[in-house]
């Protein structure tokens, strides 16, 4: 008995150390887009792959069939959304002008090309919101910078987001 649950537990981590070499840099870019990081100095998108992997890990047994990667980014996408008041100011990345909501729909839709009604549906939130915050968030990226009187870009002028 002891043999045949050493034996299983290695294949486990076998099977799961391949998912992850190669899973783990496309969820790591994902994470960094989330968290508006740059990639060299990115701890907090570190810090959600490695809780998305140990629930991955943790749940191996049961995703059997299941996508592996599709959980992984599931639990990355809700762990960022639950810690969401963290990432909102500070960021540089490319997404960085974006609200935590428009950053974590336009990731989901265009990066990882999940469904709306998908996006919708593990987010929590209403289709019509997700197109909205799809919207919204696309507009803000494609609008040309407005350039201040010294040449220094502005920020994006900013209003509250529609519940």
């Amino acid at each position: 008995m002891g043999e045949r649950r050493t034996a299983r537990h290695i294949r486990k981590s076998r099977e799961f150390e391949a998912f992850a070499a190669g899973a783990s840099g496309r969820l790591l870019h994902a994470a960094t887009l989330l968290t508006a990081e740059r990639a060299p100095h990115n701890p907090r998108a570190r810090e959600l792959l490695t809780a998305a992997l140990a629930d991955t890990y943790a749940s191996w047994e049961r995703l059997r069939g299941g996508d592996p990667y599709d959980h992984a980014r599931q639990i990355l996408a809700t762990r960022f959304a639950r810690t969401a008041w963290r990432h909102r100011r500070g960021g540089h990345g490319p997404l960085a002008v974006l609200h935590t909501q428009e950053r974590l729909v336009l990731v989901l839709r265009v990066y990882e090309g999940v469904a709306e009604e998908q996006t919708a549906a593990q987010l929590g939130m209403a289709t019509e919101r997700v197109r909205t915050l799809h919207a919204r968030g696309a507009g803000t990226l494609l609008r040309p910078p407005r350039t201040a009187p010294r040449g220094r870009p502005e920020p994006a002028a900013r209003g509250p987001l529609p519940s």
